[in-house]
Order: structure tokens, then C-alpha cells, then sequence
């Protein structure tokens, strides 16, 4: 019964078999995907096929790293992605990406076409191998950036290990890799169990450990002469935006966001404050947040982009935490109980709190660049502008650089949403990430989408423009080109030569790469007047077309909140 060339009587008993590639696709339909991101390869080749046989698009992208940014942007927006790749060459050059998505808690399915099981056990000397034999190296490396390797070597379990690993990767909101030999593609499996939706629900908490959590939080919440909110990333990424809505609106309370937070709040809400990030906060923030006597924070990540180099200046014993792994009261520790129940609560239970006002972040251009006769944009100037042209229900991309830090100085309008790489910081990432979230929102009849990047960035994943116009997608892009890696001259090497690029002539990329004129919109913009015509135009606001613009900005001038962590992350490198 172990021979590969047997007929193995048990697929006589299924009731409903259908292939392993059918399946494993019509899992991922189930869960809400339908793109899938990725590149072609022989050892996936065949599994491709099945992709239109259940209605799922292939998108197609230039490389494999670009294809995994892709996935990532598709996820925020859907919900979760698909990535197929094939064995070693392809997955580890799409390894970054899925790094980047395990760090900032994004889930992607990465499916890998391998060599057929035969060849394995053989110990062939293939392409695309190390030619030592070894046939899970690559697997082993891509189990530290993933939460479950799921090898389908058999199909008496194929079935069983794809569901548990769609379901990890949803619940725990991090990638899975899924090895899929090319021999077992056809391999059998039990059909009647996609009958059975996947449970994608997070198991309750203990009712008396969350009813006593509850209790204490509570207790000091009531207490509190001047309580804030703080919402973070792991509120977005762990499913808690509907009870966090909740209690922000409810509560009245002063609410904040930390930069990755960006987007986890309803910003035109009274009682929003704007960012906090230690010494790069928006005005008037770091004195309210700071001066508080309890912060209660919902999904904290304190990494060092996140908190303008560490210079949060909160005191544990003033806080509590708030994760999908539990909850910190103070420096008492309450694992196991998830936010979204304690959250729900709370809200429920609260009363009436004692509530001091914070500031009321705004759109106004500051003074100093309000009375200024230069003509040249500044990052003061731009950033404000820009939360004044945005639309409710936009999608916003921005990138590791001046564009990630800029944008904490623009207030959003209702419904909008923010995509960053903060954490995992990876240069070039939104430009791919675009790809993937513009498609996802054509899906889900969302109105626009917006990358801002720089100038170097984009040099890095520039070929996704040539995937947006493949798949007839119409985002808005603004490169901004100011000679260089800006962000990397404010830690060191303001004038050295590696951090200088080669001058493109970005808005006739469009064209180079096959976009017709009918489909796409270029601009070039150098002056505040310039930004003002542009962002008075309706056809530029809302065509259905790619509308690509060079946005000139000074070399030497960046965000503030990126001169003071660019500081900070110059001297812990020194250290």
C-alpha cells in the first residue's frame, strides 16, 4: 500500500474525492480569497491549472519578492492572501516579504510547489536544489517566519493539515507555508468536508477569569482622575477594531495612536487626539498622553520606529495592556484572556469616568509655512495639505521614510485606511503592497487607493507598476523625488554617495511599461501651487485611471518625527 505506482484501496472509500490542488484552492475561496499573487514555476505549474476551475484570478507579478509585498497589501485589506511560489529559487526570493508579514502579524497562505514526493525519496539531483539531497532546507529556514509548515507529502492528511494551517493563519493572523508536491496535486482527498466551513472564530475566555480581569481593570479605570486611550497595531491585525470602536465612542475618553496605529481610529471622532510617539508626537499630544494617570493601551507594539526611538515616557504602573495573548494590569500579568471580550465588557460595565479634554488634531497648514513666499513644497507644508484632499473610505500606503513619518501630521478622513511597514521597515515594500491592496479594494468596491513612496524606494519594486497595469488597476502614485534615501542620509551619510540614486524620469514609466494613454494620468509637480492645481482637480481626484505623479520635495528636509528617531536609531548604533 506504500508503493507509489499502488492503487490505494482507501480512495475507493471517500465519498467525494477531489484533487488536493482543487481543494487546497477552494479552502482559500472559502476564507474570502480571490487573487492569487505569485509567479510560475514547473514544480507548481499543474496546481496552477486548477485556479480558474474554482474561480479564483491569477495576478501574476514581476518577481517573487514584489509578490509576497503583494500578498501582504491583499491581506490588510481582505483579510488574508495566497502566495504560490516554486521550490527554492522562488520561495526565497519572496522570503523578505513573508518576514516582514510574520513580524507585523499578516496573513498569508505561501504555497510552494515542490519536486514530487518520488523525486524526494529518490534523492534526485534537481534544479533549484542545494544538490545535497535535501529537500526540506529551504522549509526549515521559512519555519521561523511562518506559524505552522504544513508538508503535504500524504494525502490521507492533506486535507486535514491544509485546514489547520488556513486556520492558523487566520486566527493567529501570521504566514503558513504549505509544501505541495507536484505528484500530489492529483493526489485524492474527502470533497465532502468543504461542506463544513473552517472555524474562523476565536475561542471564548474563561467567563470567570475574563469576568475578574474585567473587574480590575474597572476598578482603576473608574478611579482615574485623567484616562486616555492609546490604539496600536495588534488592534488592527487581532480583529478588535469593532469592540475598540466601541469603547472609544462610548467612553468619550481622550484616544490616541501610536504610528502603526494609524487608521485603527475614527479620526473626525470629538475625543481623537492625534499620534503619539514620545518626542515625534503631534502638538500637544505628549504632554496629554504623558501627564495622564492611566493609559490604557490596545495592542501595543513599542518597537523603536513606533515610539520616535523609544521616547515614550509612560510608567507601567500608570498602564494597562491590552493583546489577543492577554491582559497587564499594571505589572500584574493575566495571560490567556483575549482583548475582545475584556474590551466588550467594559464598555458595558464602565459608567460614568472622569474625563479631562486632550488636543483636537487638524488639517491647518502651520503659520510659519502659511506666511512663507517660497514656492518649493515643504514636509511641514505637504502632510496637512494632503489630509485635506484625502477622501472618506481611502486606502492610504505609505513607505518606510520621509512618507511613514509625514504622514502622522495628517488627520484622516471617516473609514480610512492606513498601510505601513513601520516595524519591519523593508525598502520597497509599498510600492508592491500597493499592488496587492488596490486589487483588494476593486473586490471589495473600495473607492481609491494611494501610495506615497520616495524616490529610492520605488526604484527598488518599480516593475509592480507594470503588474497594476496588467490587471487594469487605477491607483493614485506619488513619488516623491528628493535625490535619494532620505531617511537613510538623517542617520548617517547625509552627503555619501550610497545614499544617492540614479534620477528617473518617473512619470514616463507608465508608458515605458505598456500603459496606454487613454488608462493613465502623469504629472509633474514642483511648487505649493502646483500641489494646490493638482489637488483642485476633480479628474485627477477620481478618474478611473493610474494617475502617477512626481512630487518634488528638498533634499535636506524631512518630518520632524523622522529627524528625531533618525537621531536616536544613529546613536544606538553607535552605542
Amino acid at each position: 500500500m506504500s508503493g507509489y505506482n499502488t492503487p490505494d484501496l482507501r480512495t475507493q472509500d471517500l465519498k467525494q474525492p477531489i484533487d488536493v490542488a482543487e481543494y487546497l484552492f477552494r479552502r482559500l475561496k472559502q476564507v474570502g480569497v480571490q487573487s492569487v499573487h505569485g509567479l510560475p514555476g514547473d514544480y507548481n505549474l499543474v496546481a496552477l491549472d486548477y485556479l480558474p476551475k474554482v474561480g479564483l484570478d491569477w495576478v501574476g507579478n514581476c518577481n517573487e519578492l514584489n509578490a509576497g509585498y503583494a500578498a501582504d497589501g491583499y491581506a490588510r485589506i481582505k483579510g488574508i492572501s495566497a502566495l504560490v511560489t516554486t521550490f527554492g529559487v522562488g520561495e526565497l526570493s519572496a522570503i523578505n516579504a513573508i518576514a516582514g508579514a510574520y513580524s507585523e502579524y499578516v496573513p498569508i497562505v505561501h504555497i510552494v510547489g515542490y519536486p514530487s514526493t518520488k523525486s524526494q525519496k529518490d534523492g534526485l539531483l534537481l534544479h533549484h536544489t542545494l544538490g545535497n539531497a535535501d529537500f526540506n532546507v529551504f522549509a526549515k529556514m521559512s519555519k521561523e517566519v511562518s506559524c505552522e509548515v504544513a508538508m503535504l507529502n500524504n494525502a490521507h492528511e492533506a486535507a486535514t493539515l491544509i485546514d489547520d494551517a488556513i486556520k492558523k493563519c487566520y486566527l493567529l493572523s501570521r504566514p503558513v507555508y504549505i509544501a505541495l508536491p507536484s505528484d500530489m496535486v492529483v493526489k485524492k482527498v474527502e470533497g465532502e468536508r468543504l461542506k463544513t466551513p473552517l472555524d474562523l472564530q476565536f475561542s471564548p475566555n474563561n467567563a470567570e477569569k475574563e469576568d475578574y480581569v474585567v473587574d480590575v481593570v474597572l476598578k482603576y479605570l473608574q478611579a482615574a482622575k485623567n484616562p486616555v486611550i492609546l490604539v496600536d497595531a495588534c488592534a488592527i491585525r487581532h480583529r478588535a477594531l469593532e469592540e475598540t470602536h466601541e469603547f472609544v465612542e462610548k467612553s468619550g475618553l481622550p484616544t490616541f495612536v501610536a504610528p502603526m496605529g494609524k487608521g485603527a481610529v475614527d479620526e473626525t471622532l470629538p475625543n481623537y487626539g492625534g499620534v503619539y510617539a514620545g518626542d515625534g508626537s503631534n502638538e500637544g499630544v505628549r504632554e496629554r498622553v504623558e501627564g495622564s494617570d492611566l493609559v490604557l493601551t490596545i495592542g501595543a507594539i513599542k518597537s523603536d520606529f513606533n515610539t520616535a526611538g523609544f521616547t515614550f515616557r509612560t510608567t507601567q504602573l500608570n498602564t494597562i495592556d491590552f493583546h489577543s495573548y492577554g491582559v497587564t494590569v499594571k505589572y500584574s500579568d493575566y495571560p490567556g484572556v483575549r482583548m475582545n471580550g475584556v474590551l466588550r465588557k467594559i464598555t458595558q460595565k464602565m459608567g460614568k469616568l472622569n474625563i479631562q479634554a486632550g488636543p483636537t488634531p487638524n488639517n491647518t497648514i502651520p503659520q510659519k509655512e502659511q506666511q512663507s513666499s517660497d514656492p518649493v513644497i515643504s514636509q511641514a507644508w505637504f502632510w496637512p495639505r494632503l489630509g485635506q484632499w484625502l477622501k472618506q473610505d481611502d486606502i492610504i500606503i505609505t513607505e518606510t521614510g520621509t512618507a511613514n513619518f509625514g504622514i502622522w501630521e495628517t488627520r484622516f478622513p471617516k473609514g480610512v485606511t492606513a498601510i505601513s511597514q513601520v516595524l519591519w521597515g523593508s525598502i520597497g515594500y509599498a510600492t508592491g503592497c500597493l499592488q496587492g491592496a488596490v486589487l483588494a479594494a476593486r473586490e471589495i468596491n473600495r473607492p481609491r487607493t494611494v501610495l506615497i513612496t520616495g524616490d529610492g524606494s520605488f526604484q527598488l519594486t518599480a516593475q509592480e507598476v507594470s503588474t497594476l497595469i496588467r490587471n487594469d488597476l487605477h491607483p493614485v502614485i506619488f513619488v516623491i523625488c528628493n535625490d535619494g534615501y532620505t531617511i537613510e542620509r538623517f542617520i548617517h551619510g547625509f552627503e555619501a554617495v550610497y545614499n544617492d540614486v540614479q534620477e528617473w524620469k518617473y512619470k514616463d514609466i507608465p508608458a515605458t511599461f505598456g500603459a496606454k494613454p487613454e488608462t493613465t494620468r502623469t504629472y509633474q509637480v514642483r511648487t505649493k501651487d502646483d500641489v494646490e492645481k493638482l489637488f483642485a482637480d476633480e479628474e485627477f481626484a477620481s478618474s478611473n485611471t493610474l494617475r502617477f505623479v512626481e512630487l518634488y520635495m528638498p533634499k535636506d528636509d524631512a518630518p520632524m518625527a523622522l529627524k528625531y528617531t533618525c537621531d536616536a536609531a544613529e546613536k544606538r548604533n553607535a552605542a
